[in-house]
């Protein structure tokens, strides 16, 4: 019971981290999408969209880990909420590798991009994503060989779900989305280096006509960087539970499902929260608009704390303070 409690506390962390971190980042993207309307910023939107509902997902097991009551959910509730739970973080698998194929996309084709991408292919994409997640989510409740034919609770992924289901989710899913991930990787490399090749000449030809300086293309670069480490971020973080849910199948007496429900299956979600703080510190765009929405909050505060001291009897020229307060933020957004 005690251990049981210990992961609700964990869950309830989790939960809120999750949700809080993808909620600022989608209001941040918003607000981009609402001044650029970029393509690529509604996939941004479409994962922070999906990794709150794992954090939601993930707040409806909470009760069943801090309750004392000896009555266990019922099969059919757990079911559905880790039905819930797979189909979401099966979203928010693949709008990474779709943010990655974006960025393939800008890389290899740049002039027909817009063409390629629009915004009725990007909604379709998404469209289907979502379709594809939510079968995929509910596929054990359909399948009687991917059901546990015994449950006692309490509600756990593996208390429902037989192993054959990550042995089948590994094989279809995780080990082709890293393949794939590592080839669009190896090709912007390839084009990032030929990119970089021909900038090399066109400086050199520049440097000895006394003209000419072509402008660098730092986009490509960063598209590799944030791809590169969405990768990263995506294979640590679910490769430990996939792998070790394999084992399992393979060996029945391991007995691993403490491991996999404790540790390794919470480290899978974990990577709810790692998506946001990737894009909150390496995309530009998006840091720079959670700087304002920080800016914009400060101010309102500021100002509501003036009017409280003016209504309270506070200073008595509470106008001058205002002005000195606002001319420091605007120094901070100019710096």
């Amino acid at each position: 019971m005690e251990s049981s409690f210990s992961f609700g506390v964990i869950l309830v962390v989790l939960a809120s981290l999750i949700i809080a971190a993808n909620a600022l980042v989608a209001a941040a993207v918003l607000l981009l999408i609402h001044r650029n309307d970029g393509v690529s910023l509604c996939f941004t939107l479409n994962l922070a969209v999906a990794d709150t509902l794992i954090g939601v997902a993930i707040s409806g097991l909470i009760t069943d880990q801090l309750s004392s009551s000896s009555q266990p959910t019922s099969k059919t509730l757990c079911s559905l909420r880790m039905a819930f739970v797979t189909a979401s973080a099966t979203a928010s698998v693949l709008t990474v590798m779709l943010i990655a194929f974006d960025r393939y996309l800008a890389i290899k084709q740049p002039l027909r991009y817009f063409q390629l991408m629009s915004g009725l292919v990007a909604g379709a994409c998404i469209a289907g994503l979502w379709l594809v997640s939510y079968l995929v989510g509910f596929l054990p409740l359909g399948v009687p060989m991917f059901q546990q034919t015994t449950y006692q609770g309490p509600c756990s992924f593996f208390a429902v779900f037989h192993p054959h289901f990550v042995l089948t989710l590994s094989c279809v899913g995780f080990f082709p989305a890293l393949i794939l991930f590592v080839f669009f990787y190896c090709d912007m490399l390839k084009i990032a280096s030929m990119h970089s090749q021909q900038i090399r000449k066109m400086e050199h030809a520049g440097a000895v006509a006394g003209a000419y300086r072509p402008p660098r293309t730092p986009n490509v670069f960063k598209a590799i960087r944030t791809v590169s480490i969405l990768i990263g971020s995506f294979t640590l973080s679910w490769a430990p539970f996939l792998i070790t849910g394999i084992v399992q199948v393979a060996c029945q007496e391991c007995l691993l499902y403490s491991v996999l429900e404790q540790y390794l299956w919470l480290l899978g979600v974990g990577n709810s929260l790692l998506n946001p703080l990737i894009y909150a510190y390496w995309q530009k765009e998006v840091r720079q608009q959670l700087y304002y929405m920080v800016l914009g909050v400060k101010k309102g505060l500021t100002s509501f704390l003036l009017f409280f001291l003016a209504k309270n009897g506070g200073p008595q020229n509470p106008r001058e303070s205002s002005c000195h307060i606002i001319t420091i933020s605007h120094s901070e957004l100019n710096g």
